[in-house]
């Protein structure tokens, strides 16, 4: 069992198809399990700290506000919690080429094609990605709080975002558990897209449920500004111009997001580029076509998954004709 474990671990988690990556990952995973109390546990310690307490407290409202309001996943899931010792449970590594917005992809036997790859240790990630940049490809290295084992493990509440602002961590505990109710193999962009509009979903409830409104969220600024800038380097990467007369153009586009990157947790220090984007890009393309579906099913949520579902089981063609359709507006302007 434990070598299943071993095996199974390696295969959901993003990665190269090495030896080395896969240990990595499998020995990633089965350290982060192993560290995991029971949520009761731990606010029974004296020893926890106050602070923590309440934040597990929070959290375990969050949890059962999943399943009984938001019809999620009732099971083992975030009803534990590990302290990791680093900021981040994970370190993805996404790459694009020079002139293109599509991210490169990485494909494994059970959790098919993914856009990027995770690292548990950040030099590791900072290594393989040295060697995508050193193919002249665009590179971004970012934490990651949490992910999913897409229900093969019990995921436990981690260090890396458990002090999240109330409404980012109702948003992350609903996202993640979302990823357990549908998954489309090879299809980064659905299972994110739909993981987002979910969150989204699932925070208004909550503070419906409390009388409050959803805050502002900034990071909309940011992503209307990436759909712009992703907008104008579509169009100049279907010039003809010369590669440095392109290069040109693409850093002068790319410099309005760099001011972001000085503030924006987890991706500090980074320079803006197609990698980034296509990061991006993979959790807010599809947004629009889910929430639409979620209106048209007037809000029930079991009747949206379900549909979702039905999607995430077709081919990929089949799947994108109907997002298509989805996206497409009820009442078309026929001039």
């Amino acid at each position: 069992m434990r070598a299943f474990c071993l095996a199974l671990s390696a295969l959901l988690l993003a990665g190269c198809e090495t030896l080395t990556y896969y240990g990595q990952a499998a020995g990633g995973q089965l350290s982060l399990m192993s560290r995991a109390q029971p949520v009761e546990a731990v606010l029974a310690d004296p020893a926890t700290d106050a602070v923590l307490k309440e934040r597990l407290a929070l959290a375990r409202q969050l949890r059962d506000f999943a399943v009984r309001e938001l019809h999620l996943p009732d099971n083992g899931s975030y009803r534990s919690y590990a302290e990791l010792g680093r900021p981040y449970a994970l370190w993805n590594v996404v790459a694009a080429p020079e002139f293109s917005l599509a991210p490169l992809q990485s494909c494994f036997p059970v959790a098919g094609c993914v856009s990027y790859r995770g690292y548990y240790d950040k030099a590791a990630a900072e290594r393989y990605a040295s060697g995508l940049r050193a193919a002249g490809n665009d590179v971004v290295v970012f934490g990651v709080p949490a992910y999913s084992t897409l229900g093969w493990f019990d995921d436990p509440l981690l260090s890396t975002f458990i002090d999240y602002p109330e409404a980012e961590l109702a948003r992350l505990i609903f996202h993640e558990l979302a990823h357990q109710l549908a998954y489309a193999k090879d299809d980064s962009t659905f299972n994110e897209s739909f993981a987002v509009a979910v969150e989204r979903e699932g925070l208004r409830r909550w503070l419906a449920r409390q009388g409050r409104a959803a805050p502002p969220a900034r990071k909309d600024e940011f992503a209307a500004l990436i759909e712009e800038t992703r907008k104008k380097l579509e169009a100049l990467y279907r010039t003809h111009l010369a590669p440095e007369a392109m290069r040109q153009k693409k850093r002068a586009e790319m410099q309005v997001l760099r001011p972001w990157l000085a503030v924006l947790k987890g991706l500090e220090g980074q320079e803006p580029n197609n990698a980034l984007l296509a990061a991006y890009a993979t959790y807010a393309d599809l947004v629009p076509a889910f929430e639409k579906m979620l209106a048209e099913a007037g809000g029930d949520l079991p009747a949206f998954y379900a549909r979702v579902k039905a999607l995430a089981a077709l081919d990929p063609a089949q799947r994108k004709a109907a997002l298509e359709r989805a996206s497409a507006p009820s009442n078309p302007d026929p001039s």
